[in-house]
């Protein structure tokens, strides 16, 4: 007759989640508190209305959620095999002949439980949350400017910059954007006065009604050449994912992995267009520089007098071929994207890492298991934050694999879970 293990389950079980309800709420707490502050700076502070204050704090929940699951799994696993270990149970459950593998069964089991709610939050509940958020925000925003532009300050976005004057209601004085023309030149545009307004044709944009304007647009690859245009009025629109951006809204990590992924597929595509492009470049010019030099051959065969004029044709041509050889056409948000995508299964799937990691760690907890399991927790937690914000940042810079660089923290966690494992079979 096999032999159940119904009883033990349940036991872990629960012991389990007594402590994963007590670190969830720790990191909950922290989370919130941390999302707070940083809207109290940005929102709270312009007297904006106690309801959309509310309605702002209710869709931020979700990241908080978010996050608090993978490390709670990580400490409250630790809390509770810490406090079977302190009082000798593991101990009496080998007494009684149950395996280890038993004992870490419940542990896994809930903690693939907390990775696909986690992942449900993070990828369905997340994204919801934004696009509240990005609605209650527009609104707020047309009505307060404030909110976003403040009076004398400098608000950095993705592709704009804007240094305002004095702000009074829906009026911003002495305002200057700083920006890129179409063609890719440095843009300055001042005005005496602007005025904040929804745009009516398109959806998703603010736009800026500018009175009294002066443009300049200069080319750097033109020597000292710039222009400069002068206008009663001007309509400048500003995409509203652009100051998102600036707050840490609208970006990929507010979509779900299904439109990340897509557009991944929409950017790879692009990107081998770009490609394309600059290789047909980069043989023209090569081309070129072959016609430059046998051109230069023959005129200064027939006239000396001209190896000078031809050696500066046959050096631009060059400098042309070198310039398209060393352009950048790679999109960096590609890569960002490609972060973003495997962040969304690689951080759920902590949740199952760390309850394998805390079997055999917390186990070795002899004295004060649940405080030991909590200090461990959170020195794990904070090395796992730290390799994680480590590789989106050497992501992004050094053009690190995606793959390796968001799933090298749960490699980690799990080989140091299963070297433990192995020393507490050999003891």
């Amino acid at each position: 007759m096999a032999r159940s293990y119904r009883t033990t389950y349940q036991y872990l079980a629960r012991e389990f989640l007594l402590s994963f309800a007590v670190a969830f709420l720790f990191f909950f707490f922290i989370f919130f508190i941390n999302q707070i502050l940083v809207m109290a700076e940005e929102i709270f502070s312009k007297k904006v209305p106690f309801w959309d204050v509310l309605l702002l704090v209710i869709y931020s929940l979700p990241i908080v959620i978010a996050f608090s699951f993978p490390f709670g799994s990580l400490v409250g696993a630790l809390m509770a095999v810490g406090r079977l270990a302190s009082d000798n149970e593991t101990l009496a459950f080998g007494a009684l002949g149950v395996p280890p593998r038993h004992l870490v069964i419940p542990l896994l089991a809930l903690g693939l439980v907390f990775s696909l709610v986690s992942f449900v939050m993070n990828d369905y509940f997340l994204p919801l949350g934004n696009i509240r958020f990005a609605e209650i925000y527009r609104r707020i925003l047309y009505t307060n400017p404030a909110v976003e532009l403040e009076s004398h300050s400098v608000k950095k976005y993705e592709n704009t910059t804007i240094i305002t004057g004095q702000v009074d209601g829906k009026r911003i004085r002495d305002i200057v954007i700083i920006d890129r023309s179409p063609e890719g030149n440095r843009r300055v545009i001042t005005a005496k006065d602007a005025f904040l307004e929804e745009s009516q044709s398109q959806r998703g944009v603010v736009s800026l009604t500018l009175d009294s304007v002066f443009t300049e647009v200069s080319y750097p690859g033109e020597g000292d050449r710039y222009d400069y245009t002068t206008a009663d009025s001007m309509i400048y629109n500003i995409l509203l994912k652009d100051i998102a951006v600036s707050l840490g809204g609208l970006n990929p990590s507010y979509q779900s992995s299904v439109d990340v992924w897509k557009s991944i597929r929409a950017k790879r595509a692009e990107q081998d267009v770009r490609d394309r492009e600059k290789d047909d470049r980069v043989r023209l010019s090569r081309f070129a520089v072959a016609s430059a030099l046998g051109s230069a051959e023959l005129a200064v065969a027939a006239d000396p007098s001209l190896l000078a004029s031809q050696r500066a044709a046959v050096d631009e041509a060059w400098r042309s071929l070198a310039a398209e050889e060393n352009r950048n056409v790679t999109d960096q948000a590609l890569q960002a994207y490609l972060l973003e995508f495997y962040r969304k299964f690689s951080m759920p799937a902590a949740c199952l890492a760390f309850a394998f990691f805390a079997f055999p760690v917390g186990a070795m907890a002899r004295r004060a298991g649940r405080t030991v399991g909590f200090a461990v927790g959170l020195f794990v937690a904070i090395v796992y934050w730290g390799m994680l914000f480590a590789g989106q940042t050497f992501g992004v810079r050094m053009s690190l694999s995606p793959a390796l660089s968001m799933w090298f923290p749960d490699v980690v966690v799990l080989c140091t879970g299963i070297v433990f494992f192995l020393l507490r079979r050999a003891r």
